[in-house]
C-alpha cells in the first residue's frame, strides 16, 4: 500500500512520528511523508493576528491536498489532527483516499479534534479520554491505539564508569517540569540516603527555594542520553500530567511508559489508568498511588535488587512483545480492513 502520513518532524532528534513512519516502512509500505508545519509565517506574529495564522494554515493545507493528488495514496494517517481544516478533509475525500486520524498528546484543546473528528474515515486515540470526550459530543467509533516503543532506538545501553557516574542515580525521572511533579518528588527527599536525579526541560522555574534544585541534573538532552539514564538508574519514574484543575481528563499511558521498559529500566509509575490496562502491577512495573506510597515503594525496591531486575526483565519482555510500533501499525491496518 501507498500510506501518507502526516505530522510533526522535530529537526533535533527523533519523537513518534519517526517511530511511526519507520513501522509503516518496516512492514513493506510505500510511504509518503508529509510535514505538517511548514509555516510560512514566523509563529509571533501568526500568535499576534488570528487572521495570519488563519491564512498560514490554508497554505499548509493547499500543500497536503497537492501531496496527495501528485501521489494518490490508499490512505491519509493524520498524526494528532489539530491542525487540519475541516474543508481540507472534505476535500480529501473526493479523492477516493481513506482519511486516518491517530489522536496524541493530552485532551487539552480538544473542540478542535470534536470540530474535525466526524470528517474522518477512522478515529485511534492516544488515550481512552478522548475516546469518552468524542462519545459524550456524539461521535462514535472511535478506537484506542496507544503508544508504544521502537526497540531499534529504545534499548539497553552498557555506559562506561564515567557515564554511570554521570547519568546513574538511585531514582531518575525524564521530562518536563510541573508544580504537580515537584510537589510530589519533594515527598523523596525523606529518604536521604536516596539519590535523586531530575532530567528534562522547564525544571529552572523551580522556585529559588526549592530543595529539588539540587537534583536538577540537566534541562536539554538528546534521546542517546537518556537511553543511557534509563539504564543507569536503579529506579525510573513515571508521573504523567494531569489537569491541575481536574477538568481535563488524562488516562492515556504516556510513551516514556513503554520506551522506560525497552531499555529494561525498572519502573514505578503514578497509577494511570491506561498503564494498567496494558501491564501488570507487580510484574512488568509497579504502581504507587500518591507520595506516601512513592515513598515507601522506593524504599522498599532499593532494598530489594533482585525484584527490581526481575520486574524489569519481565517489563522488557512483554512490551517487546505486544506494545512495539509494528504491532500498533499491523493493528491500525486490520481495523480499517487491509492486510498487513
Amino acid at each position: 500500500m501507498k500510506i501518507l502520513f502526516s505530522g510533526h518532524h522535530n529537526p533535533h532528534f527523533f519523537t513518534i512520528t519517526e517511530y511511526q513512519e519507520s513501522a509503516i516502512r518496516s512492514l513493506g509500505h510505500e510511504l509518503v511523508v508529509f510535514e505538517d508545519r511548514q509555516h510560512r509565517i514566523p509563529g509571533r506574529l501568526r500568535k499576534r493576528f488570528n487572521f495570519l495564522h488563519r491564512i498560514d494554515q490554508k497554505i499548509i493545507s493547499r500543500q497536503l491536498l497537492s501531496l496527495v493528488w501528485a501521489t494518490m495514496p490508499d490512505i491519509v494517517i493524520v498524526q494528532g489532527g489539530y491542525r487540519e481544516l475541516p474543508d481540507t478533509l472534505k476535500r480529501l475525500k473526493k479523492f477516493g483516499t481513506k482519511t486516518i486520524l491517530w489522536t496524541t498528546d493530552a485532551p487539552i484543546s480538544f473542540q478542535v479534534i470534536i470540530e474535525t473528528a466526524p470528517l474522518y474515515d477512522y478515529i485511534f486515540c492516544l488515550g481512552t479520554e478522548a475516546i469518552e470526550l468524542l462519545d459524550r459530543a456524539g461521535i462514535k467509533g472511535a478506537q484506542w491505539l496507544p503508544m508504544a516503543c521502537d526497540p531499534d532506538y529504545h534499548h539497553p545501553v552498557k555506559c562506561t564508569p564515567d557515564e554511570l557516574k554521570k547519568f546513574g542515580s538511585d531514582v531518575v525521572f525524564v521530562g518536563s517540569y510541573y508544580p504537580e511533579r515537584a510537589t510530589l518528588f519533594e515527598r523523596l527527599l525523606v529518604l536521604n540516603s536516596c539519590e535523586l536525579a531530575i532530567w528534562g526541560p522547564g525544571w529552572n522555574a523551580l522556585p529559588a527555594a526549592s530543595p529539588l534544585r539540587k537534583h536538577i541534573r540537566g534541562l536539554h538532552i538528546r534521546p542517546e542520553e537518556w537511553l543511557k539514564i534509563y539504564s543507569a538508574g536503579k529506579i525510573v519514574l513515571s508521573a504523567h500530567y494531569h489537569d491541575p484543575q481536574g477538568v481535563i481528563p488524562v488516562y492515556q499511558a504516556s510513551p516514556r511508559v513503554f520506551e522506560i521498559m525497552a531499555c529494561g529500566a525498572f519502573q514505578l509509575c503514578d497509577d494511570q489508568r491506561d498503564v494498567f490496562a496494558l501491564f501488570k502491577d507487580g510484574q512488568d512495573l509497579v504502581k504507587f498511588s500518591d507520595g506516601k506510597d512513592l515513598v515507601a515503594k522506593v524504599k522498599y525496591y532499593l532494598d530489594h535488587p533482585e525484584e527490581r531486575k526481575a520486574i524489569a526483565s519481565q517489563g522488557r519482555k512483554t512490551v517487546l512483545a505486544r506494545h512495539t510500533y509494528r504491532d500498533r501499525v499491523r493493528e491500525l491496518l486490520a481495523k480499517i480492513g487491509h492486510d498487513v
